[in-house]
Formats: structure tokens, sequence, C-alpha cells
């Protein structure tokens, strides 16, 4: 007992929800790491093997190409946001999870037949349902975890099901690195939906343990929305935008966005530039793996004790000042592994005690807030700041050409972290308003 609670303090009547919670996420995450790699190699490798892509006379190498596939991902989110918003007025907690998860099962069972000769239409598609399946099952997933526990359970709690997710993150990493080369893409798919169905199976068994004593403050302004005369694609919006305390959200999912973005855009053209197209694959992979097994590390070690001891505001520091240290190194050195580390550097903090804190901020709103408010952020929000930290990359990579200049981001880089870390403060200190200790 004294192990478990030096790393997380968690009690007795609450550990059946948090494991089955941690299990939820950590096949979530499991997914998603498999996913990511496939996608992004596949759309690298096959621009880099039919030349470029071709758009009105404009000649993109593949990672260009792909941060137009991250413009059109804003206008698969929309519709995300417009379609949660409607689902979450009649299903909410495991109900939710069941309608993504059958979904997400159909999709999989046409790329199953589709991955086995892709061409460039299916190339396309299949980068962008990777992104949604994040942007839904992410999202649904902690709109579930957010309405079960309150502010001091989710400093206790998080720690625990945080590590779910980053041990699933190393685990489908380290797996996809291991059986890339054995395994062909399609059969990938028919993985994937066995653990989607047991993911349905630990969101149901969670909603039966959700812990006692979860009734949740609105400490927040509390909107009257009429469901019936609302228009879903835009209710999450005028929620937010009446607190300020969700606009401090807002700010740092989007410059996280922007920061990610970018970071990730220099990541894949160093990849490019550097590796044989037949071993991008393994690089991603390979690299995936470290970034993960390093969140893993973060998270069992230093999330709960960072959060219950110092506090959300502090934990949501972390990240952005491990972005401007990678960014540093990079604009000083630009290569191959000084590249690659913008993945660790970005993701290491983001999927561990990056993303524990943040999602705590929502703890203590209201329902609809943490439904159709968070649906917004996390759907909306997250992809139009993607879509401007692509037109700054394009823009730049335009004009300064050769890999040397893509240093030059990291300088963009760090002047969005300096807003980020004022966002943060701000939030962090009125979640301590929230919740005194």
């Amino acid at each position: 007992m004294s192990e478990r609670k030096k790393f997380f303090d968690i009690r007795k009547e609450e550990l059946p929800f948090s494991l089955l919670m941690a299990g939820y996420f950590f096949l979530v995450i499991t997914s998603f790491w498999v996913l990511k790699p496939i996608k992004k190699s596949i759309f690298i490798a096959y621009y880099k093997e039919v030349g470029t892509f071709n758009l009105f006379g404009w000649h993109m190498l593949g990672s260009q190409a792909e941060l137009l596939a991250k413009v059109l991902n804003m206008v698969v989110a929309a519709v995300a946001v417009a379609v949660f918003t409607i689902l979450c007025r009649k299903f909410f907690r495991q109900q939710l999870t069941c309608i993504f998860s059958i979904f997400s099962i159909a999709v999989l069972l046409v790329y199953f037949l589709l991955l086995a000769k892709p061409n460039g239409a299916t190339v396309w598609s299949f980068y962008l349902f990777g992104d949604l399946f994040n942007t839904l099952m992410v999202p649904t997933f902690f709109a579930f975890l957010n309405d079960s526990v309150n502010g001091d359970q989710a400093k206790r709690l998080y720690g625990l099901v945080g590590f779910g997710g980053v041990a699933g993150g190393a685990f489908g990493s380290i797996t996809l690195a291991a059986l890339i080369s054995q395994v062909s893409t399609n059969v990938w798919m028919l993985i994937l939906i066995a653990v989607i169905l047991i993911i349905m199976a630990l969101a149901y068994a969670a909603s039966r343990r959700v812990p006692a004593g979860s009734a949740q403050a609105a400490h927040a302004p509390k909107a009257a929305v009429d469901d019936k005369e609302s228009n879903a694609a835009i209710e999450g919006a005028r929620l937010v935008f009446r607190s300020r305390y969700l606009l401090a959200i807002v700010a740092i999912v989007g410059f996280y966005e922007m920061v990610s973005t970018i970071m990730d855009y220099q990541f894949s053209a160093s990849v490019e530039h550097f590796v044989a197209s037949a071993g991008i694959g393994e690089h991603f992979s390979r690299v995936f793996a470290i970034t993960n097994l390093s969140a893993m590390m973060v998270q069992l070690l230093f999330t709960s004790f960072v959060m219950t001891r110092f506090g959300i505001a502090i934990a949501l520091l972390v990240l952005p000042i491990a972005a401007l240290g990678g960014s540093a190194g990079f604009f000083l050195f630009p290569a191959l592994w000084t590249g690659s580390f913008l993945n660790t550097a970005d993701n290491a903090f983001s999927y561990s005690i990056n993303q524990s804190a943040k999602e705590a901020l929502y703890v203590p709103t209201t329902r609809e807030e943490k439904y159709k408010a968070k649906a917004f952020i996390d759907m909306f929000v997250q992809r139009f700041a993607k879509s401007i930290a692509v037109g700054i990359s394009l823009v730049l990579t335009t004009f300064f050409a050769s890999f040397s200049t893509i240093r030059w981001l990291s300088l963009v880089v760090a002047a969005i972290l300096i807003a980020w870390i004022f966002a943060a403060r701000y939030a962090g200190k009125k979640f301590d308003e929230f919740n005194p200790a």
C-alpha cells in the first residue's frame, strides 16, 4: 500500500474504476500509436516513391503534402464537433464510447480491403481517418472520465489513469516497431478491431464502478442552452466565449497544437531528408517507441507527484519548457536525431504530465462544458490551430526551400511558447481557486 501511495494516492473504493479507466485509456492510445506511424509512413513513403504531389502545378514533397492533409483534418473535425454535440445531448459516458467504437470498426474493415494495394485516394483518406480516430476516441474518453470524478479525485486518480495511456503508447509503438516488417498493413486493421471491442467492454464495466462522492461543483459560469434551438456546430463555442477560464484552456490547446505541428513538420522533414524510403517506417516506429517509453517514465515517476505536491499550474509548465529546449537544440544543430528528438520533447510530456494536468482543468466545469465546450476545443480548436501552424510552415518553406532553413521555424515556436506559458499560469491559478487545498 505504501508503495502505491508513493506514486498514486488512490483510495480502495476508487481503485476498480481507476484501473478500468486506465485499461480503457491504455487501449485507446495503443490503437492511436499503431495508426499514427502507419498512416504517416504510408503517406510519406508513397510520395517519395511517386515523386511529388502536384497541387495545381505546385510540386510538393510528401512532408509538405502532409501539412495540407492536416488542414483537411480541420474540416473533418468541424463535422465531428457537430456530430459529437448532437450525440452528447442524448448519450454520455459508455454510450458515446460504444457509438464511436462501432463507427471505427466499420471504417477499419473498409481499410482492411483498401490497404492491400493503396493508391493516392486511399493514402489521403486513411491519413484523415487516423486523425479522426484520435479526435473522437480521446475526447470521448476524457468526457467520460471528467464527468465521473471531482477535483480532489482528479489530482489523485489522473496519475494512474494517465499512466494507462502512456503505457499504451509505449506498448503500441514498441509492438509496431517489432512487427511492422512481419505483419502486413491491412492485417493491422483486424488487430485494431479486436482492441476496440475490448475498449467497449472496459467502458461498460467502468460505468458501473464510478466512485462515490463524484458530484461535480460547477464553478465556471453556467450557460442555459436550449438543446432544441441551439446550433450543434456552435453550441460549444458559445460556452467557451462566455468563460475566461475556458478561453485560457483554448489558448493552452491552441498554442500547443501550433507548436506541435511545426515541430512535427521539422521532424518529418528531417526523416525525409536523411532516411531512404525503405527505412522511413522503421525510423518513425523506432522514434515513437523511444518517445512513448519516455512518456511512460514521466507519467509513472513525476505526474502524480508534481500535480499533488506543486499543483496544476506547475504541471502545465513542464511541456512548454521541454519544447523550448528541444527547439533550441534543433535550431543550433539541424540533423536527423535532433529533428527526431523534437518528437520526444513534444510527445513524451504531452501524453503524460501535460495531458493529465490539462484534462484536470475541466473537472470544475459544468456537465455541458465538459461535453460540448470540450468537444469544440478538442476537435475544432485543435485543428484550427494546426491549420495556422501549417500555413506558417508552408509559407516559410516555400521561400526557404533547403532543409537547413527549416531550423528558423524554431524561432516561431519560441515566440508561441512564451504566450503559452502565460495562459498556463492563468488557468492553473483559476483551477486552484475553484479547488482550494
